[in-house]
């Protein structure tokens, strides 16, 4: 079969520029396309990184809160606790700090919109493999 590569996915959020401001400037991704308030790209690792599309909600309740806190982006990093301290110097508030679990060592956050962006050492799923 035929390569098959995730180059990104694309949120619905309540505010454009509030989610620019949160993984733009809190999580430091880059921007590639703003267009607010109809869509921005943030872009996630680098030139060769995947993108985070974000478009306003369209009126209709599109998913409730509990609901967006069930869809997880999921990141990872080779420091764990280092990259926490720096996040949360720039404001990122943790409702899950750095833990072990069985098969990664993670910490989770929510957006502004309520979506769960969790961060996991290494490779997912890989404990300490990069």
């Amino acid at each position: 079969m035929q390569a098959i590569r995730l180059e990104g996915l694309t949120l619905r959020v309540e505010s454009v520029r509030r989610s620019i401001e949160f993984y733009g400037g809190k999580l430091g991704f880059s921007v590639e396309i703003d267009k607010t308030p109809q869509f921005a790209m943030i872009r996630v690792g680098g030139p060769q990184g995947g993108t985070i599309g974000l478009l306003p909600i369209d009126g209709s309740s599109f998913t409730s809160r509990e609901q967006r806190a069930g869809i997880h982006i999921e990141l990872t990093t080779d420091d764990l606790d280092r990259l926490y301290e720096e996040l949360k110097a720039r404001g990122v508030e943790f409702f899950e700090p750095p833990h072990e679990e069985p098969w990664e060592r993670s910490m989770r956050a929510y957006d502004p919109d309520g979506y769960t962006v969790e961060f996991a050492e290494g490779r997912r799923g890989h404990r300490g493999v990069t």
